[in-house]
C-alpha cells in the first residue's frame, strides 16, 4: 500500500488495457472496466483531472483464426466486435475514455520502441521477427514475482530465439495475414509490445496507474513493464490489477465455454442491478457467478432505488455531501464492500426517518445516498438510470413503476397512521402476485415464480 499522488500535479493519469475483440462481450470482460470506471469516478471527485486510455487490440491470433472460422474480413470481425464491447460498456453506464486508441493505428510508434531497444542491446532481429532480450534486463520478474529460470512465456517455439525465455516482440509475416512495413520487413506487432507504445504515446514516459485483469500480471504486464523499463522510460508508477468472474471456480472464458454474455444478461436484469453487481465486491476479489448473487445485487439496488423514489415524494431530492465512511472506504484501496455498507446504512436510516414522518432528516440522507451513488456510476434518480434514462425492457419497466408506486403508497399509509389504505396498497400486490418482505432496509419485493 503506498499513498497515491498523480506524477502531474492536478491530473491522475490511467492505462488500463481493454478487449481484444474477438467475440461478443460477457460479464468477466467488463468487470474490470467498470472497477477502473469507478476509480476514475471516485479521483475525479477528489479533485483531480483524469486521463483514462482504454487501448483496443484489434489485431491478435485470436482475431484472425476467428475471422478465418467465419468467412469474414479480420478488420471487419474486430471492428463488429469493438462496437459490442463499447456499447456493453455504455449500457452498463462506463464514461467513456478520454481516448480509445487502436493497436493498428499505433505501429510508427512501435517501430520507435523497437528501434530503441535494439540500439541499447535488449532487442535483437532474427529471420524478420524481433525479440526482447530477457537476461538483459536485470530487474525482469518483479512486477509477477517470476524466477528467471522458470520463466517460460507461452509462444510458439522459433529458430530466431537466442534465449526461450525471450519474449516477439514484432512478428514476420506470414501468407494471407495482414502486415505493416518496418526496417526488418513485413510483419505485425507483438502483444505486450501494442500497449507500452500506446501508453506513452498518450500519457508519456511515466503516468500513474496502469490497470487490467489479474491474468495479465505474467507474462503481458511483466513483458510490458521489461521493454519499457529497458528503452529508459520510468512508464507505470502503481499498478492494478482486478480479479476474475468465475463459474465453478473457473475463470470465465470463451474457449471453457462458460461465459455469460452481456446482451443475455440485460435480457434478465436492469443494467444498473448489473453493475451493481459487478462493482459490490472488491476490485481484487474474485466474483463466483451465480443466478442468486446476480439477484440479491438487484435486490441491493432496489432498496435503494425504492427509498430514493420515497423520499422524492417528500421533496426535492439534491446531490449532497459525501459521508466520511464512505470516502474513508474508498480511499482504502477502492474498498468497494464498505462503501456500499455505508450507502445501506444510509437508506436504512432514511427509511426510518420516513417513517418517523421527519422529512427534512430523510432528504437530508437521501442527499448523501445520491451522492454516494453518483461516485459508484449508481444514482437511480440520474438521467442515465431514471425511468426516462433506464435500460429495461418495456414489461419489466412497467412492472417496476406500479409496484414501487404501490409500495410508496404502502410506506406513506404506514407513516401518516391509515392502515385501511395501508393494506388496500398491500392487497393490490398480492392479486398482482408480488411478495413483499419488510427489512431493516425498506421492503424488498419479488414476482411469485408461479
Amino acid at each position: 500500500m503506498r499513498e497515491f499522488h498523480p506524477v502531474r500535479s492536478g491530473t491522475a493519469s490511467i492505462y488500463v488495457c481493454g478487449a481484444t475483440v474477438q467475440g461478443v462481450p460477457h460479464i468477466g470482460h467488463v468487470r474490470g472496466v467498470l472497477n477502473y470506471d469507478v476509480l476514475r469516478r471516485w479521483l475525479v471527485h477528489s479533485g483531480l483531472d483524469v486521463l483514462l486510455v482504454r487501448n483496443v487490440t484489434d489485431i491478435d491470433d485470436k482475431i484472425l483464426t476467428k475471422a478465418a472460422e467465419n468467412e469474414r474480413p479480420w478488420w471487419e470481425w474486430g471492428a463488429t466486435h469493438e462496437r459490442a464491447f463499447e456499447t456493453a460498456y455504455d449500457q452498463l453506464g462506463c464514461l467513456p475514455p478520454s481516448i480509445n486508441p487502436r493497436a493498428t493505428g499505433h505501429v510508427t510508434q512501435m517501430v520507435e520502441l523497437m528501434e530503441r531497444l535494439i540500439e541499447s542491446g535488449h532487442g535483437y532481429v532474427a529471420d524478420g521477427d524481433v525479440y526482447f532480450s530477457v537476461k538483459s534486463f536485470d530487474d525482469y520478474g518483479k512486477l509477477s514475482g517470476q524466477v528467471l529460470e522458470d520463466v517460460q512465456q507461452g509462444e510458439t517455439p522459433t529458430r530466431g530465439k537466442r534465449d526461450p525465455r525471450d519474449f516477439t516482440m514484432w512478428k514476420s509475416a506470414k501468407p494471407g495475414e495482414p502486415s505493416w512495413p518496418t526496417p526488418w520487413g513485413q510483419g505485425r506487432p507483438g502483444w505486450h509490445l501494442e500497449c507500452s507504445a500506446m501508453a506513452t504515446a498518450y500519457l508519456g514516459a511515466e503516468f500513474d496507474i496502469h490497470g487490467g485483469g489479474i491474468d495479465l500480471v505474467f507474462p503481458h504486464h511483466e513483458n510490458e513493464r521489461a521493454q519499457s523499463n529497458a528503452a529508459g522510460d520510468p512508464f507505470a508508477r502503481f499498478w492494478l490489477h482486478n480479479a476474475w468472474v468465475t463459474m465453478s471456480g473457473e475463470k470465465m472464458s470463451k474457449s471453457l465455454g462458460n461465459t455469460v454474455s452481456i446482451p443475455a444478461m440485460l435480457e434478465r436484469y436492469r443494467a444498473p442491478e448489473l453493475r451493481y453487481y459487478l462493482v459490490q465486491p472488491h476490485y481484487r476479489s474474485t466474483v463466483e457467478y451465480s443466478d442468486a448473487a446476480v439477484s440479491e445485487a438487484a435486490q441491493g439496488y432496489r432498496r435503494i432505488e425504492t427509498f430514493l423514489r420515497r423520499a422524492a415524494q417528500s421533496g426535492e431530492v439534491t446531490i449532497g455531501t459525501i459521508p466520511e465512511a464512505f470516502a474513508n472506504a474508498l480511499d482504502d484501496d477502492l474498498a468497494t464492500p464498505q462503501a456500499f455498507a455505508v450507502v445501506h446504512t444510509t437508506v436504512r436510516d432514511g427509511n426510518a426517518a420516513l417513517d418517523a414522518g421527519d422529512t427534512t432528516k430523510a432528504l437530508e440522507f437521501a442527499a448523501a445516498v445520491r451522492a454516494m451513488t453518483d461516485v459508484l456510476g449508481l444514482d437511480p434518480l440520474s438521467a442515465r438510470w431514471s425511468e426516462a434514462g433506464g435500460s429495461e425492457t418495456p414489461t419489466k419497466e412497467a412492472l417496476s413503476r406500479i409496484v414501487e408506486g404501490l409500495l410508496a403508497e404502502r410506506q406513506q399509509a404506514r407513516a401518516e397512521k391509515d392502515f385501511a389504505r395501508a393494506d388496500a396498497a398491500r392487497d393490490r400486490l398480492q392479486q398482482a402476485g408480488i411478495v413483499v418482505e419488510d427489512t431493516p432496509n425498506g421492503p424488498q419485493w419479488t414476482v411469485k415464480s408461479d
